[in-house]
């Protein structure tokens, strides 16, 4: 059987120009792993940065781009005895899913859920599993409480306003045009505010701040963020398009007795995200099933395409997931 594909792969550092398509003969799937047909692949924050030489992969991951994809099962290697050839699956990759044919670890790949068109199912993978072990894992939020999402039209985003409406929270979004605030109401914020013109943080202090906030702005964003928590709230980072490095009054986190998370998610271990995957089907599979949940997706392009979906991206100009077809 041959395992020819194509990946997209940077060959050096640069802009969304330093994408390119290479052939592959790809290995067998070796223990525990999964070759899939792809029907789709998401384009992720992390894609860029590793485009740009600021997020390298962990040892051992595939070659290419890509961290989340779906499609059918094309092989199963040894132990895999949960899936077969020809299932619609849905997965997390190390790297390689801009591809015709993708490798997963099989903790790793779910059958996709009921109720999405399987190349729309590809935007689901990475920002379930990081809204899951960041929002509902790590700071742990509850019915009733509060979620301020920092860029609630993004990917992560719009995934995280469903998530936490679904789970009985209430939600506050940040977003920068009209339009994507319209969107962030739509998928079940109270309260959306445009960070360009709207003053955010007065508004939100006003309305009775925050117990979770998701941030993916990190920089000034971070104090600003200590200040808006009510007590016992929690800040959890997940990126940081402001900068990493920050200075704080600590003060704050010991009066108020907050709580200052975060995670990445490709760095994690095999057994880690297989726990994860669990978690996301026992609780998140039957949302998108009831329709309380759904990818949404800002625009398709083709591999061949793949600078043009990066394009976008660089640009800020998307409302939820970009996707790549074969």
């Amino acid at each position: 059987m041959s395992r020819r594909t194509r990946i997209i792969t940077t060959p050096a550092p640069g802009g969304p120009d330093a994408l390119k398509i290479e052939t592959r003969e790809l290995d067998p799937p070796g223990p525990g792993e999964v070759l899939i047909d792809v029907a789709a692949a998401g384009v992720n924050r992390p894609d860029v940065f590793e485009r740009m030489g600021l997020y390298p992969p962990p040892p051992g991951a595939p070659e290419g781009l890509g961290l989340e994809v779906s499609g059918h099962v094309r092989e199963t290697g040894e132990g895999v005895d949960h899936l077969r050839p020809g299932d619609a699956v849905v997965a997390l990759a190390a790297g390689g899913g801009y591809a015709d044919i993708a490798r997963a670890d099989m903790g790793c790949v779910l059958h996709a859920p009921q109720g999405v068109d399987l190349i729309h199912a590809a935007g689901l993978p990475e920002t379930v599993f990081t809204v899951w072990t960041n929002v509902f894992d790590r700071a742990r939020l509850q019915p009733g409480e509060r979620l301020l999402v920092q860029g609630g039209a993004s990917g992560i985003g719009t995934t995280a306003i469903q998530m936490a409406a679904a789970h009985g929270a209430r939600i506050a979004a940040t977003a920068g045009s009209e339009d994507k605030c319209a969107l962030c109401r739509e998928l079940g914020a109270e309260l959306a505010l445009n960070y360009r013109n709207d003053d955010w943080e007065t508004a939100l202090r006003e309305s009775g701040g925050a117990d979770v906030i998701l941030d993916m702005v990190g920089g000034d964003y971070t104090a600003r963020h200590l200040s808006l928590l009510n007590t016992e709230g929690r800040l959890v980072m997940i990126a940081f398009l402001k900068g990493a490095r920050v200075e704080l009054d600590l003060m704050r986190v010991m009066l108020k007795r907050l709580t200052l998370t975060g995670s990445t998610l490709r760095s994690r271990s095999k057994d880690e995200k297989a726990a994860i995957a669990r978690a996301v089907e026992t609780h998140v599979w039957p949302w998108i099933a009831q329709g309380k949940l759904r990818p949404v997706i800002d625009s398709v392009f083709t591999l061949e395409n793949a600078a043009k979906a990066h394009a976008r991206m660089d640009a800020m100009a998307h409302a939820g997931k970009i996707l790549l077809t074969p």
